[in-house]
């Protein structure tokens, strides 16, 4: 189970892969619609997960394109984005991961939340600070988590990605270690909180967790491509 310090009116969840009704290669808990599995099944998956969790909505389901786009809660049709917010009690903000780093904010007065879904292209792009973007906060007045997401010992990129990520940041050079010839492995949480940090952000609660490794408790696209989501969902109580 994953813990996070949060105030007493922010609530937040990270679902595994397990105890819901999906059959394999979605075995079980799949919250994903856009995967080729049962509809159904990953209905019933979204009910277990939203009643094991006392919600106290649905969540705003957003249809991820790897894009900086924000969206602010409450929704009033789907939408393509990979990020969402919201000061309003009852909206439940959610992003689907299968490697890519979630990343859950709130500020410390709890009125404020918000979901990121950071593969590296939209990290690298500023889907970080365009979320940022919407907090009344100031950046020292917000915590962030990093929910698991593919290690740094497996996910390995060509050097087009330390380049792009490189032209923002030299420093982020230290996310990125030679491996074969012309690869790195690169480190998705570092680049993040190496973000979250020139962003002013400081209270960071990384859970290091590696989706590749752990791919029996989380789902892991680059370990088996045909395979389900699990979610990443914070609110406000009241």
């Amino acid at each position: 189970m994953i813990t996070w310090a949060v105030p007493d009116n922010v609530g937040f969840a990270v679902s595994n892969r397990e105890g819901g009704v999906s059959l394999p290669p979605f075995d079980s808990l799949n919250l994903g619609l856009h995967v080729d599995d049962n509809p159904e099944a990953v209905r019933e998956n979204r009910r277990r997960v939203q009643h094991h969790f006392a919600m106290p909505a649905a969540p705003s389901w957003l249809d991820q394109v790897h894009s900086t786009k924000v969206v602010q809660l409450p929704l009033t049709a789907s939408c393509q984005a990979d990020a969402s917010y919201t000061r309003c009690a009852g909206q439940v903000c959610v992003v689907m991961t299968a490697d890519c780093l979630p990343v859950l904010l709130c500020n410390r007065q709890g009125t404020e939340v918000a979901a990121i879904h950071a593969g590296w292209r939209g990290l690298c792009q500023g889907i970080i600070e365009n979320t940022l973007g919407h907090f009344s906060a100031p950046a020292e007045e917000i915590m962030a988590l990093t929910g698991p997401a593919i290690g740094p010992t497996a996910f390995e990129v060509g050097p087009e990605v330390r380049e792009a990520f490189m032209a923002y940041s030299p420093a982020a050079a230290q996310a990125f270690i030679p491996a074969a010839p012309g690869k790195y492995m690169a480190n998705l949480e570092q680049l993040a909180v190496q973000r979250l940090n020139h962003a002013g952000v400081t209270d960071i609660h990384c859970t290091s967790l590696c989706t590749y490794t752990l791919s029996d408790k989380y789902f892991s696209y680059r370990k088996s491509p045909v395979t389900g989501r699990f979610a990443s969902f914070i609110w406000l109580k009241s």
